[in-house]
């Protein structure tokens, strides 16, 4: 599947990211659009989930809400090639990309590259950390993200706080000096909103407030990010051998900490 994303000088590229499944990749990229679009932005989804959860998403949208336009990526079809397919419309100025699952390491940087901002979603639970520990040090060696760029924010997802393993999570996520741009609540707004083709920030319910405020964070560093202009860095990343070698086994270091018995 080809994943690199055509697109035009004034597109600002979001890539939501994790290769595990069920983290809430399509959850953020959906209240992501949303947001942008309820905004009045010219808001596109690329949906490369072989699930299609964001196109469904998309499809049962209210008439009356903000347009969002919907690419469905993961549908290869004979009958068009493969750029005109994935063609963003120049009168967009957002893009948000679903990414899919199980994505090899060796494709990462064809989906990252030019990326305006990466988040990359992670659960609480150790299977999760284990996974994120593999993405990041994947993104750095072979993907050859610059860290320096600060181009990666981790979301912090589904968790439940005053629990040992929202704990260790937050442990882990803060020793990798990658930012920590959000956390949000497992909470079932984000199922009630979904059904009804919305955004938690297109809900204004009182119920829904303190969800939407969590986003804050969030909002606040993409919004940094996005006006922070591409470099050539962010398209061809030359490898640093020293520097990536020390903080991937740092990576490895810290992963391995989520098994040590929790004492806070």
């Amino acid at each position: 599947m080809r994943l690199s994303v055509p697109g035009h000088k004034d597109l600002r590229k979001i890539v939501v990211l994790n290769p595990k499944g069920g983290c809430g990749k399509s959850t953020l990229a959906t209240n992501l659009a949303g947001y942008l679009a309820s905004n009045g932005n010219p808001v596109a989804i690329m949906d490369f989930d072989p699930q299609g959860s964001s196109m469904r998403w998309l499809k049962i949208r209210p008439g009356n809400s903000a347009p969002i336009h919907g690419i469905s990526a993961f549908d290869v079809r004979s009958s068009a090639t493969r750029s005109w397919q994935l063609r963003v419309p120049p009168s967009i100025r957002y893009l948000v990309v679903d990414s899919p699952a199980s994505v090899p390491a060796e494709n990462l940087a064809e989906l990252t590259s030019g990326a305006h901002a990466i988040l990359i979603p992670v659960l609480p639970s150790d299977i999760d950390v284990h996974a994120a520990s593999l993405l990041m040090k994947d993104l750095l060696l072979i993907a050859k993200v610059s860290r320096r760029m600060g181009r990666i924010g981790v979301v912090a997802n589904r968790v439940r706080e005053n629990t040992v393993a929202y704990r260790k999570l937050m442990r882990f996520l803060k020793s990798l000096s990658i930012s920590v741009v959000g956390v949000l609540k497992d909470s079932q707004n984000y199922v009630h909103s979904a059904e009804r083709g919305l955004s938690i920030h297109e809900m204004h319910t009182a119920r829904m407030k303190q969800d939407a405020e969590r986003w804050d964070s969030i909002i606040r560093w993409l919004e940094t990010k996005l006006e922070t202009p591409l470099t050539p860095r962010d398209f061809s990343r030359p490898q640093n051998g020293n520097d990536v070698h020390q903080l991937a086994l740092s990576v490895e270091q810290r992963a391995d900490s989520r098994n040590r018995p929790d004492t806070d």
